[in-house]
């Protein structure tokens, strides 16, 4: 048995077939774990949302910002935003059913010496502390009244974790570190706007995985999100978007023994044009 985990694919089907195909992935013996980010931007979200599902304990997905834009989107909350490619999804006639299972993937899965979350944890947490706070987002989003919890998710403000948080900003903060963080201060201080390379991080600001004292860094941290940030493969951290709807490459890499496959993904970004 293999454990393939890929990088972010939103919407991008064509190119997850090809690189399935590469890894020779065998949905009866091998795994996947997929970072986040199934949908979004890339031409073909629900074929991609509906071959996840369906590869049943064959796939380990965690919820990415997008996958969270598209069940609040379903809700009728907050703004659409210009170029999403969701109405498929919206319009489908298993659309209940996909919404459903969307909102029972985990927010951050552990196993072993690997963590996988979309974003990043927050320097303050260790793995164990950060999936505890993870099932109190599932909790809420997997429940009778998840309505009023992406009513109430999104918002950058707490940007710093505070074990005296409570409610909806307790919730908030946690959501917004493991699906949205890229920089942050010393002390754990999140900052939203900058979403380029390394070389661009605000005054007094660290990508999150380089803070010092990170309670994280003794486990292999599994992520995607960062498109600017690129692929990269670290003793404790495998970032791996890859920038596949960007028309760069849709990357995984096998858990076993690190080897990596990448496909050509301008495929993809041509048939969204």
């Amino acid at each position: 048995m293999a454990t393939y985990a890929i990088g972010d694919i939103q919407g991008c089907f064509g190119s997850l077939q090809l690189l399935l195909e590469k890894c020779r992935f065998d949905a009866a013996n091998d795994r996947l774990w997929l970072v986040g980010d199934l949908v979004n931007r890339g031409p073909r979200s629900l074929d991609t949302l509906r071959f996840v599902r369906d590869l049943g304990s064959a796939a380990i997905t965690v919820l990415g910002n997008h996958d969270l834009y598209l069940l609040m989107t379903a809700a009728g909350l907050g703004r659409r935003s210009r170029g999403d490619t969701l109405d498929e999804i919206l319009n489908a006639t298993d659309r209940e059913d996909l919404l459903d299972w969307l909102r029972h993937r985990p927010l951050c899965h552990h196993e072993g010496e690997y963590c996988m979350v979309h974003a990043g944890l927050l320097p303050q947490w260790t793995v164990a502390q950060a999936r505890a706070l993870a099932a109190e987002v599932e909790a809420a989003l997997s429940g009778p009244t998840y309505l009023d919890f992406l009513a109430n998710m999104w918002g950058s403000e707490p940007a710093a974790w505070s074990e005296e948080l409570v409610g909806w900003p307790r919730l908030r903060v946690i959501v917004n570190a493991m699906t949205r963080m890229r920089f942050c201060s010393p002390a754990g201080v999140m900052e939203f706007k900058t979403k380029g390379e390394l070389s661009a991080a605000p005054e007094n600001h660290l990508p999150w995985f380089e803070v010092p004292g990170r309670r994280s860094a003794t486990d292999v941290l599994v992520i995607g999100h960062w498109s600017a940030l690129g692929l990269r493969v670290e003793p404790n951290l495998l970032a791996l978007d890859s920038g596949c709807f960007w028309g760069r490459h849709l990357t995984a890499i096998r858990l076993e023994d690190r080897m990596l496959f990448q496909v050509d993904c301008s495929a993809c970004e041509a048939e969204n044009a």
